[in-house]
């Protein structure tokens, strides 16, 4: 299981290999399926084209919350390993910005592990996004699809 927050960029591969490593000596041959998901910037949003983001958070907060998440899909979906990255700073379009992945003895729980992990990280880890253009900037709200799709995990329970 991992959490990491930072600002520099990561190699999928090498998230993949570290997952799926923890995975077989956890479960000892027991993993049938890694499911993975990388974010990457778009260069757009409702009012038009953007250049990229800039996130904020808080430093120990903010991993303990990406930690405190990724236990928990472990535990819900019986998951035999879990991980995330999320990227802080400014960021520019097409870059990547969030990776998750689970490992699970079947597809299912590691498709919906994954799943919870995405939809809930938008809520209940601590990051604030702001984008920008070459002229301007402005805080981005929560959107209320992200709201909708993690009231559904929570009533999921």
């Amino acid at each position: 299981m991992f959490a990491l927050i930072g600002d520099a960029d990561f190699d999928q591969q090498w998230l993949y290999n570290r997952l799926r490593q923890e995975a077989s000596q956890k479960a000892k041959g027991n993993v049938g399926a890694i499911v993975t998901f990388t974010g990457l910037v778009r260069d757009n949003n409702v009012d038009g084209n953007i250049l990229g983001i800039e996130l904020e958070h808080y430093p120990g907060m903010t991993e303990q919350a990406l930690t405190n998440l990724v236990q928990q899909a472990i535990t819900r979906f019986s998951l035999t390993s879990a991980g995330a990255v999320h990227r802080v700073g400014r960021l520019y379009n097409d870059e990547q910005i969030v990776w998750v992945g689970t490992a699970a003895p079947h597809r299912a729980a590691a498709f919906e592990g994954a799943n919870f992990l995405m939809d809930m990280l938008k809520q209940s880890v601590p990051l604030w996004k702001k984008e920008f253009t070459r002229d301007d900037s402005r805080w981005v709200e929560v959107k209320a699809s992200d709201d909708k799709a993690a009231l559904a995990w929570l009533r999921e329970k």
